[in-house]
């Protein structure tokens, strides 16, 4: 028997998914003044110095500094990296109550798929990148959190309903569950190797008369940055490893096979496939730096393509994992 909707928990559900792209949005803004600020006091000082004026903050002997308090920069990150837990709970909230509302786990379709991975991605974020030399990356984070988020909210957007009865599975829980937190790790995984790529040509000097050059100055070294992807790469792959094997032996339980080169089988297979050979070519000499990165993104766009083309445009077994 089919337990009726709870309205009002599914209610409170869409209120904090909302309110969080709200305060992720708020915490955007506030991250992108802290980045401005900043970087327009470096060009200042190094203006200043070039022109023949003196250095700041010098060291001069009997002289009684006067503490300047917190720069206004890094009272907005401060702020808005407070500001960012907020959001990070209110968009665990949101999925929570989509599971009591529905009493199902909350992965019956693309708006709940989307909403947990970019859950994961933040997550992995906060731990990361909590330390200060790091928190500036976050910007970069937001971005593809928010337009997915956006997109899951408007265009994906599901009722709470439901499942059809193809996923009233124990399986449900297993298999997607690993699958979209091994997505939204891969997230934060390919922003760190655009990023790392970005600091690679701009330490080669294209970047030297470009204004975004500027901008990435606050960033990581590339080989933290590059460390980074690394790692979260390490923890992503074996759960997505993990997911696709549930996957094979649901797929053997419910349609007597463990693989039948489905479509979104096979572009799960290709993902797959990229981000082994990022491993490896990761720990190869000669493709460690930007070979190794392009080949992590590459697995990212694969698993973009497999969510929103394979599930939206191709027919096929998993179409009824599709928008509702």
């Amino acid at each position: 028997m089919t337990m009726p909707i709870d309205e009002t928990l599914a209610r409170y559900s869409d209120f904090a998914f909302k309110t969080a792209i709200v305060v992720y949005a708020l915490v955007l803004v506030l991250l992108i003044v802290q980045y401005a600020s900043a970087q327009t006091k470096r060009v200042l000082e190094r203006e200043l110095v070039g022109s023949g004026g003196p250095a700041p903050d010098p060291a001069v002997p009997g002289r009684v500094e006067t503490p300047e308090g917190t720069p206004l920069s890094e009272r907005y990150g401060n702020v808005g990296f407070s500001v960012l837990h907020v959001a990070v709970v209110l968009h665990i909230a949101a999925i929570v109550l989509r599971g009591f509302a529905t009493h199902r786990f909350p992965l019956g379709n693309m708006y709940e798929f989307v909403t947990m991975a970019t859950g994961a991605a933040m997550v992995m974020g906060l731990i990361f990148l909590r330390e200060q030399r790091f928190r500036s990356m976050f910007v970069f984070l937001l971005v593809p959190v928010l337009i997915l988020m956006f997109l899951a909210g408007t265009v994906l957007y599901a009722d709470a309903a439901p499942v059809v009865p193809a996923l009233k599975s124990y399986w449900l829980p297993l298999h997607v569950t690993i699958v979209s937190v091994g997505s939204g790790i891969f997230m934060f995984s390919s922003v760190c190797s655009m990023l790392f790529l970005y600091r690679v040509r701009q330490s080669d000097g294209h970047e030297s008369s470009n204004a975004f050059g500027a901008i990435a100055r606050r960033l990581p070294d590339a080989q933290t940055l590059d460390r980074l992807a690394y790692k979260t790469t390490i923890i992503g792959f074996p759960l997505f490893s993990a997911g696709i094997v549930l996957g094979a032996v649901w797929a053997e339980a419910a349609w007597g096979r463990f693989w039948g080169w489905d479509p979104k089988e096979t572009c799960s297979f290709i993902a797959w496939v990229l981000y082994a050979a990022y491993l490896h070519a990761r720990a190869t000499s000669g493709w460690r730096d930007t070979k190794a990165a392009w080949i992590n993104a590459a697995g990212f766009v694969a698993m973009l393509f497999n969510l929103f083309i394979i599930n939206i445009v191709v027919s096929g077994l998993h179409s009824y994992a599709g928008l509702n």
